[in-house]
């Protein structure tokens, strides 16, 4: 019963962590019209709260080494709560800019110390366990358009003092939950970060490979998704239902995703959701029409969700107790800072003048092009798994 509970609060804690993330993209026009920037500047604010997320992974790696996992896992939400009321209190950009990262690398903090706790807290069902935790993350994203826009009849910056009220009683229960938990001693065998890291790396740049071109280009496709279906001659309220139907069709994804990953072979089902991605995002491209815009949207936010849990039961599920939390805070660490800059290059794209349409039709099809070379490896038997 202590486990489920600590289960549960972590469920509440990962909410937290993922809605101060997603938080940020319904608040660019928001952002756009309070402090007079472009859509470049807009996508850095957005890029600089991934970036966070990203930045303080290895080290957070290393110091699983010396300090037990759940320790780590209060000590991000206790970030979490300064950092949002940092960002509640910002005036400028740049004070703006330090609020999100500080807020991003609560999460980065989090997500490697939370991950490979979760998988040697129930060992024989990562991949379940890791989609439900990755269900409530995702609930995060769903609510995060409607729960901005109701903070805004107040204040935007209501949004930011909530998630870090939220944190700090979220935080508080998972302390006192964890003190009266045993906790697994799987992790107490990875030692050596340096050492663990390295002796994976076979496994590390296939994940990256596999991946990470496809969290890139999603990272650029939501943050300005709702700008996107505006493009498509939508209203902002339509706008921001299709973003809303995108998250929502994630919660799904994530929970039966886990479960689907614990079933099928695990690289050629990651293969097999990179490539649907990318036929899904050309197919988007080539679409208008509110019903068409709908049922593609959905499509697209199914696929592109169910790639995360998948990907953390992959590695997860592979590496061995010695190396398990040293190796993926590596790939965590690298995966991520991959992703926070696709932001930053669509808004420099759009603001170059090409079309969203052509942007995103272009990437489909270079990631098309990488699964196929890809696809050709797995079959000759050159990617571990």
């Amino acid at each position: 019963m202590s486990r489920a509970r600590l289960f549960a609060s972590l469920c509440g804690l990962v909410f937290l962590l993922n809605l101060a993330r997603i938080v940020f993209a319904p608040l660019l026009n928001v952002f756009i019209e309070e402090f007079a920037i472009g859509e470049a500047t807009a996508g850095l604010i957005v890029t600089l709260a991934w970036v966070g997320s990203a930045s303080l992974r290895l080290p957070t790696g290393w110091l699983l080494t010396k300090v037990p996992r759940h320790r780590v896992v209060v000590a991000s939400g206790v970030i979490l709560a300064g950092s949002s009321a940092l960002a509640a209190t910002a005036r400028t950009v740049p004070h703006l800019m330090i609020g999100a990262f500080l807020m991003g690398i609560a999460s980065g903090v989090y997500f490697v110390s939370a991950n490979p706790l979760l998988s040697e807290l129930y060992p024989e069902r990562v991949g379940r366990v890791v989609g439900i935790h990755g269900a409530a993350s995702q609930i995060a994203a769903v609510i995060a358009a409607p729960f901005v826009l109701l903070t805004l009849l107040v204040d935007w910056r209501l949004s930011l003092w909530a998630i870090a009220a939220g944190a700090a009683v979220v935080t508080a229960y998972t302390w006192l939950t964890a003190r009266r938990t045993e906790m697994p001693t799987a992790g107490q065998s990875d030692r050596d970060f340096v050492a663990g890291a390295l002796s994976e790396w076979r496994l590390i740049v296939t994940a990256l490979a596999i991946v990470g071109a496809a969290s890139f280009v999603w990272q650029g496709v939501f943050n300005f998704y709702e700008l996107y279906m505006q493009s498509k001659g939508l209203s902002d309220r339509a706008a921001g239902t299709m973003l809303t139907i995108v998250f929502a069709a994630g919660v799904p994804a994530f929970f039966f995703g886990g479960d689907l990953a614990d079933r099928f072979p695990q690289v050629p089902y990651l293969l097999a959701i990179v490539g649907t991605f990318s036929a899904c995002l050309l197919a988007l491209t080539m679409i208008d029409g509110l019903v068409a815009l709908v049922a593609i949207s959905a499509v697209v936010g199914f696929v592109i969700h169910a790639l995360f849990p998948a990907t953390d039961t992959y590695l997860l599920d592979t590496l061995p107790d010695s190396t398990r939390g040293s190796a993926y805070a590596v790939f965590s660490s690298i995966w991520m800072l991959t992703q926070a800059i696709g932001s930053s290059v669509l808004g420099l794209f759009i603001e170059r003048g090409y079309t969203y349409d052509a942007v995103f039709a272009s990437a489909a099809l270079l990631l098309g092009a990488t699964i196929v070379v890809l696809v050709v490896l797995e079959r000759a038997g050159r990617l571990p798994s």
